[in-house]
């Protein structure tokens, strides 16, 4: 990396202005054009320099408050079947296969989000009947931290 390279990531980590050229002002204050830019980008992600470029949305300002990690008990042998069902409601944003303990059973994670609290149990009721799964527990979301990534 050379030091428009670092420069050019410590003014995109804050964002990405929503603009039918968005990359024209970093070009204009870094002296090179929109073009370089976007390929400085694309160099510095096939590089591993930036693991992923991706747009964000504050749900919470757009009123989806209730967030709930529902905990499934899925068959070993069905994990993969079941998982791909899940993940594909479009109300759940993540999907994984984690591993049991001894004092804790289940071993696929989703988490949903909606409105409010009655939704998410109505989805991972509409999962459960999908799914067959039955076994299934909420965890809802208290208070959210402050999300920020990788800063420079």
């Amino acid at each position: 990396m050379d030091k428009t390279d670092v420069k050019l990531l410590k003014l995109v980590q804050d964002g990405i202005p929503i603009t039918h050229s968005p990359f024209k002002g970093f070009a204009s204050e870094l002296g090179i054009s929109e073009q370089e830019v976007v390929d400085r980008l694309k160099n510095l992600q096939n590089a591993g320099k930036i693991r992923r470029f991706a747009a964000s949305i504050g749900h919470r300002a757009i009123g989806i408050k209730a967030n709930a990690m529902c905990v499934w008990n899925v068959p070993d042998e069905q994990i993969e079947k079941v998982g791909n069902i899940m993940a594909e409601f479009p109300e759940v944003t993540h999907c994984y296969e984690r591993p049991r303990y001894p004092d804790w059973q289940y071993n696929l994670f989703t988490m949903v989000h909606s409105y409010n609290p009655e939704d998410c149990e109505k989805v991972a009721e509409k999962i459960s009947e999908a799914t067959g799964i039955k076994d299934y527990t909420l965890f809802f979301s208290e208070k959210e931290f402050k999300k920020t990534g990788v800063r420079l």
